[in-house]
């Protein structure tokens, strides 16, 4: 049975002899990988959309906070498989079927690879479209 995304809750054992050890997989590890491989393809502005877009732009601001955001990828991680979700925003003029394509392909490819897991799916909600000259966030007029 898969692993909710919680960072409470424990990681993912792979299937070895454990006469030798055993290894387990954070779901955020997954999560990291996963984000990463679709910021990767060309085509893909940002993930997240909306509120949660806005809070890992925020996140990224914070001081040791970690460099990679998953803002938009949530996994779940059971023993043997992961299921992975995301919310991509695209490029205006990309073929969102074509991206959407690339990315699955790229985040099953580097999350099997790095980590051994079968991936059962890769599901993907496209949320907005990023427009040319269009803003990520409006400028401050504050002074700092």
């Amino acid at each position: 049975m898969p692993t909710p995304n919680r960072p409470d809750l424990p990681a993912a054992p792979l299937n070895e002899d454990a006469s030798a050890g055993r290894t387990t997989i954070s779901p955020l590890v997954v999560q990291k990988i996963a984000a990463l491989a679709t910021r990767e393809v060309p085509g893909v502005h940002a993930l997240g959309g909306g509120v949660s877009r806005a809070i890992g732009a925020l996140r990224d601001r914070i001081p040791g906070s970690g460099s990679t955001s998953t803002a938009g990828v949530s996994v779940e991680v059971g023993e043997k498989q992961a299921a992975i979700d995301l919310d991509v925003v695209v490029e205006y003029g990309a073929r969102i079927a074509d991206v959407a394509r690339a990315v699955r392909r790229n985040v099953i490819t580097a999350v099997e690879q790095i980590t051994a897991l079968e991936v059962t799916e890769v599901n993907i909600a496209v949320n907005d479209i990023h427009l040319p000259g269009e803003e990520d966030e409006p400028e401050s007029t504050r002074v700092e």
